[in-house]
This record gives structure tokens, C-alpha cells and sequence, in this order.
């Protein structure tokens, strides 16, 4: 189907800006992601997620709540944190505020949600991390250690997606 074709199918900015996303793929087709590609947008997520997850334990820690509180506050801020950075950066390309919402949502949710359950997960298994203080090596060690799994982990996940024109892909059109 030729771009002509294609727009003679979708009217109103809605469907502009969905075939933009899917044109700006940065030309992947299934499979043809380069693993670089995959590694910058699981960073890109990784940042995001780190300074939200960063900023909820060491608030958590230090007001000594329990644990569920502090994963709780740290797991909703790498979300506030990794959708943000998104947002913003579509913001800039000029795009209204809904429609970079949702952008930003369809780009980072899978990504987010892997490496929220990987980080956490790590933070869960290693003994005694959970009742570290902010003072403790073991708080420091666990906490990046499980960011560091979580990216290998993250980046197939987002290979796959990009090269499926999901997640990150879809932020292309706006770069």
C-alpha cells in the first residue's frame, strides 16, 4: 500500500499522527532492530525508571517506612519519572499534550514494567537488601546490581517490540 493509499484510509490529526508512528520505525522491519537501537531505548527507560525507583527508596528509606510503602512510592515513580521523559521530549516536537500522553504511554509501558519487575524482584531476592538503610553498601549494591539486570533483561524485550513497531518505535515519528 503506497503512502497515497495509505492516506486516502485515515483523516483528522488522530490518524495522521498514528501513520506517522508507523512510518517512523526508523525504516525496521520485522527482525531488523540493531541490538544498539534496542540498548539506547532500554537506557533511555532505564534513566527514567532509575531516578523515579532512586527517589522512592531514599524517600521510603528515610522517612523508615515499611517495605511495601517504599517499593509501593518507588515503582510509582519510576513510572511518573520514565513516562516523563517521553513526555517531554515528544512535547518538544510540538505535539499536544494528550496525544504525547499517549505516545509516551504506548512507548514505555511494556519497558517499564519489565524493568520495574526485574529491579524489584532482584531487590526482593537479595537477603537482607529489603531492610538496608541508605547508608548500607548492601542498599547501594542491590539497588544497582538489580538495574543492571534489568537492562540486559529489558533489551530483548525491546528489541522485539521495536522491530514489531511497538514501544520505542512508535516515539521515532516525533524525533
Amino acid at each position: 500500500m503506497t503512502v497515497m493509499d495509505h492516506s486516502t484510509h485515515h483523516t483528522g490529526a488522530h490518524d495522521h499522527a498514528a501513520h506517522q508512528g508507523h512510518e517512523g520505525h526508523g525504516g525496521h522491519q520485522m527482525g531488523a532492530v540493531t541490538w544498539g537501537a534496542a540498548a539506547k531505548a532500554t537506557l533511555h527507560c532505564l534513566t527514567g525508571c532509575a531516578v523515579g525507583e532512586i527517589l522512592g527508596m531514599v524517600i521510603g528509606t528515610a522517612l523508615m517506612w515499611g517495605n511495601a510503602p517504599t517499593m509501593i512510592l518507588a515503582i510509582a515513580l519510576a513510572f511518573v519519572f520514565g513516562y516523563s521523559f517521553t513526555l517531554f521530549a515528544i512535547r518538544k516536537a510540538g505535539l499536544v499534550f494528550r496525544t504525547a500522553l499517549k505516545v509516551a504511554l504506548a512507548a514505555d509501558t511494556v519497558s517499564i514494567a519489565v524493568m520495574e519487575l526485574v529491579d524489584n524482584g532482584i531487590i526482593a531476592l537479595v537477603p537482607g537488601a529489603m531492610d538496608a538503610h541508605l547508608a548500607d553498601v548492601l542498599f547501594w549494591t542491590s539497588l544497582l546490581g538489580g538495574f543492571g539486570i534489568a537492562f540486559l533483561l529489558t533489551t530483548p524485550v525491546n528489541k522485539w517490540m521495536i522491530g514489531r513497531g511497538k514501544g520505542h518505535a512508535v516515539v521515532h515519528a516525533y524525533h
